[in-house]
């Protein structure tokens, strides 16, 4: 049975798509329904799935980053972006080896799709190269996403009393159930929000999730180095510890 591995971050048009694949290709086995692009890079490199349906604008990670993985961490995986952004994206996908689904999703469509990936899965040509070329377009093709300025500061506490912290001290996230531990140089403070609520608030461009509970300020690293066992380890230059960088995460390193 080939696996699969859904990513929306929507839960309506997530288990819209489950429902639409399981009667339309029974066969298939959905092996992880994640809601952010971390999870899916996680589900991704540990079940190592034919196919990929990977929703374009998701927390954290986007569906374009995860793609941009994906020829390292798993080479042999199909990948299908859901996208509402059809007028500036058709061109693109067109011309490339890779699906694309409209949302809101429409059977017609998602049997086509279905039809293609049997047949590319049956002939065994992955077309890594083509999905590569199509990032780049896509990169382009894409308008921004509208959204607020990154985050400057937070609240959190530490025992009875509140903190505000400027984000720029800040050395790492680290994800603590329904809460997020906020460790800056001076120590540790909680933040009452989930990691993953954090991820689209952050600047990519400084804060980057290096593992699906952790997210790390990269003015804040020292050096990545390697154990003895291959585990890859962030040295930060404030604090004592050291961070594990999942493999999947390691390989948006390379991307960058």
């Amino acid at each position: 049975m080939p696996k699969c591995v859904i990513a929306e971050d929507e839960d309506l048009l997530r288990a819209a798509l489950v429902d639409l694949l399981r009667e339309t290709w029974p066969e298939l086995e959905i092996v992880a329904e994640c809601d952010d692009g971390g999870s899916a890079l996680d589900a991704i490199e540990t079940f190592q799935p034919e196919v990929a349906f990977l929703d374009i604008r998701m927390p954290g990670l986007t569906g374009l980053e995860v793609a941009g993985a994906i020829p390292i961490t798993s080479p042999t995986t199909e990948v299908v972006f859901v996208t509402a952004y059809d007028q500036y994206a058709i061109d693109a996908f067109d011309k490339g080896a890779v699906d694309y689904l409209l949302k809101p999703i429409a059977r017609g469509r998602l049997i086509a799709t279905v039809q293609r990936l049997k047949s590319r899965l049956a002939a065994g040509r992955t077309d890594t190269g083509a999905l590569t070329t199509l990032l780049q377009q896509l990169a382009t093709a894409l308008p921004a996403a509208t959204k607020p300025p990154p985050l400057g500061w937070i609240t959190a506490s530490t025992g009875k009393e509140t903190r505000l912290i400027m984000i720029e001290d800040v050395v790492y996230f680290r994800a603590d159930n329904k809460y997020t531990v906020v460790m800056t140089a001076a120590g540790e403070a909680l933040l009452r929000k989930p990691i993953r609520e954090l991820l689209d608030a952050l600047d990519p461009a400084v804060f980057r999730q290096i593992h699906r509970a952790t997210i790390v300020n990269l003015k804040a690293i020292e050096a990545i180095t390697r154990d003895d066992t291959g585990k890859s380890l962030i040295k930060l230059k404030s604090r004592p510890e050291t961070l594990t960088v999942s493999q999947s995460f390691m390989a948006v390193f390379r991307s960058m």
